[in-house]
């Protein structure tokens, strides 16, 4: 069957408007005017079983093309409304190298040829038309006619709602809720801001917790989740929580980070209103929503973006920057302005239907390098000889301006991994625009100096004070992500040397440490609580582990310290400017006790870190510091409640004023063993 063609379509330009409401201003009328519906304009052949019908106008095609239409959700994928008083749905899609394409479901009995879409004569490459009689809730693909003839099925790019996997249609559905976080939305920038606590609990919803831990074939609900997720979030004191992409994807194993769906909640907990709910009652609850999203790569399933149309029209045609080799999946042509078009709609689709607070940006730094994972013979340089992918470094900042611009009071965070400059600075700096930037070099560095017997600490001391020469280089989170439990690396809890009381004071040191760190917080799930597997996305986390008094303990350290970092503004108004740390002493590397302090905007406010990281306890340790001289202990890791001995801690601070003009303190401190004191 030939191509249908939709001539009229092309022209739903400016012309097509109307006066619906007129005023006086200064003496003149003034009038407020709204697009005409096409049916208005146009002549609608209803004999057909697909009505010439379109959303687009002129200018949405204009910027279609060029790569700044950032709201495309609105038009493309599936829309329900009453064309000349008869329901039905409108589809769109973009197929620029079809030579024909139907809507195809159980509404026609998945007949290939019953239902064609018509192609507008604008070289747009945009496939429409509505359907009577498709309502909400309707099963469906596209069947395209692609490149050399190849015949395929494809879901909807912007499709809402999916069938549950194994199934891959997508499903007419529409994002509409009546949301409840109007004074979340209305106070959420101090909530997000820079100068704010800013500590995240990072969550896989299937594997947190299920119906039966056994069956990786059942999850629990939104709703479900919801009623179990957002109490235990507020009881730790987490500020945010980050889910691992909600976006449709066709494998569990993927995690979400190979995804079909940019624009849909995935079906596996519920429909898009039940996921909009669950994020409603975190805002309710005081707690921010972060998304990480993927806008570096693909999967290649049948049904997806790979080979859309028979050709690469989402991803690079040439395997040199479009195949990734880590992976087994496809990259974005970022040069292509209809594929930049969609990415950013994607991320503008999360913050505007469902008021997401942060977008966290995966794989930043395989988008950036074109020699990424690649042998010298595998890319190629760029004009300029270099080995950065210029359009991509283009479409970040693109991306950055737009959100920043469109929801100033959310934040982006980049998952990036080198040494690339100014990932978290504004572009007007030359920066990439991120508000912040996972800080890697500190997880690692971090976790290998924990990882040593306390008796070889005293020579690697280095490592641990490394992360403070760079670290206002860049807006840091520093991250203790899922990635770091997985693939045999061991839960966080076995990666901490001796017996099994050791281990757990070792971690409460760390963990102690993290939250006295200037910088954001990231803790996967089950870090706070000392599980002792890695992490199984086929089943849940080891609740069952919260009897026993080490664990409990390590749950309660964790609400403690989220409790201090909150409570203590000297530990987060400051945490991204230089001069809000200050290395108080490193010079007793042989008994490994370490001495920084935070400073506030007020010196009362400064805060004091003693970290003793071997098995000895200390009693009367000497500091001197400069300014304060009453100080009081605030926190101690080795607390009773957090499974410490208990029997190492300063009721009262000792204190002498040594030198009065530069009002130096000796002060006297008891330090357990493998423990971590704050004073104030």
């Amino acid at each position: 069957m030939p191509a249908k063609t939709n001539n009229a379509s092309s022209k739903p330009s400016d012309q097509n408007k109307q006066v619906i409401a007129t005023g006086e201003k200064d003496g003149a009328k003034v009038g407020k005017t709204a697009a005409k519906k096409y049916e208005e304009i146009h002549f609608v052949d209803k004999r057909q079983a697909v009505w010439n019908y379109s959303l687009f106008s002129d200018a949405d095609i204009k910027n279609f093309q060029q790569g700044t239409h950032y709201s495309l959700y609105k038009l493309f994928g599936n829309t329900q409304l009453d064309v000349l008083d008869t329901p039905g749905t409108y589809f769109s899609v973009w197929a620029p190298n079809a030579t024909f394409v139907s809507v195809v479901g159980y509404f026609n009995e998945w007949n290939k040829e019953s239902h064609p879409l018509y192609v507008r004569q604008d070289n747009s490459g945009i496939w429409e038309g509505f359907i009577p009689g498709v309502n909400q809730g309707e099963a469906y693909k596209y069947h395209i006619h692609g490149f050399k003839g190849i015949k395929l099925d494809k879901g909807d790019p912007f499709a809402h709602f999916w069938e549950k996997r194994p199934f891959t249609a997508s499903i007419t559905w529409q994002t509409d809720y009546e949301w409840k976080d109007a004074q979340w939305m209305k106070e959420r920038k101090k909530h997000n801001a820079l100068t704010s606590p800013y500590s995240v609990y990072e969550v896989h919803l299937a594997s947190w917790m299920r119906p039966d831990k056994n069956n990786e074939e059942v999850y629990n609900t939104y709703e479900q989740i919801t009623a179990r997720l957002v109490p235990y979030v507020k009881e730790m004191g987490f500020t945010h929580v980050e889910f691992m992409p909600v976006m449709e994807h066709p494998f569990d194993g993927s995690w979400g980070y190979q995804g079909t769906g940019y624009f849909a909640p995935t079906s596996r907990f519920g429909t898009p209103q039940e996921y909009a709910a669950m994020v409603d009652a975190f805002h309710q609850a005081g707690i921010g929503v972060i998304l990480d999203w993927v806008p570096s790569h693909f999967p290649y399933d049948a049904h997806g973006l790979f080979m859309f149309d028979g050709t690469h029209t989402y991803e690079y045609a040439d395997m040199r920057k479009g195949y990734h080799p880590d992976w087994n999946s496809y990259i974005f042509n970022y040069k292509r302005g209809e594929v930049k078009s969609f990415l950013i709609s994607s991320a503008r689709f999360w913050c505007d239907q469902f008021h997401t607070d942060g977008i966290r940006v995966d794989a930043v730094s395989s988008m950036l390098r074109l020699d990424y994972s690649r042998t010298a013979s595998q890319w190629e340089p760029n004009e300029y000889g270099g080995n950065g992918n210029l359009e991509a470094i283009a479409f970040i900042k693109d991306l950055n301006e737009t959100l920043y611009r469109d929801f100033p009071d959310i934040q982006t965070i980049a998952e990036e991994a080198t040494d690339w400059p100014k990932i978290s600075r504004p572009t007007f700096e030359d920066g990439l625009g991120f508000g912040m930037k996972w800080m890697m070099g500190w997880m690692h560095d971090t976790l290998d100096y924990f990882k040593m017997d306390p008796l070889f600490r005293q020579f690697h001391q280095d490592k641990f004070s490394f992360s403070m020469m760079y670290f206002y280089d860049e807006n840091f989170m520093l991250p203790l992500s899922h990635d770091e439990v997985v693939h045999g690396k061991s839960p966080m809890l076995y990666k901490m040397p001796g017996d099994e009381w050791q281990k757990f004071a070792n971690l409460r040191v760390l963990y102690t440490y993290m939250f006295t760190h200037p910088g954001a917080k990231l803790l996967f799930m089950g870090d706070e609580f000392g599980v002792t597997a890695e992490w199984n996305y086929k089943s849940e986390l080891q609740w069952e582990l919260l009897q026993y008094p080490g664990h409990a303990g390590m749950k309660y350290c964790i609400q403690k310290l989220n409790a201090l970092y909150r409570s203590e503004p000297t530990l987060y108004e400051r945490q991204f400017e230089p001069g809000c740390f200050e290395w108080v002493d490193l010079n007793h590397r042989s008994e490994s006790v370490l001495v920084y302090a935070r400073k506030g905007k007020k010196e009362k406010d400064d805060i004091l870190i003693i970290l003793n990281v071997t098995p000895v306890v200390r009693h009367d340790w000497e500091i001197y510091v400069h300014g304060k001289g009453k100080w009081a202990e605030i926190f101690n890791s080795d607390s009773k409640e957090f499974w410490g001995t208990g029997d190492v801690y300063n009721p009262d601070v000792q204190s002498e004023l040594v030198d009065k003009p530069s009002k130096c303190y000796k002060i006297k401190v008891n330090l357990p063993a493998l423990g971590a004191v704050v004073l104030k």
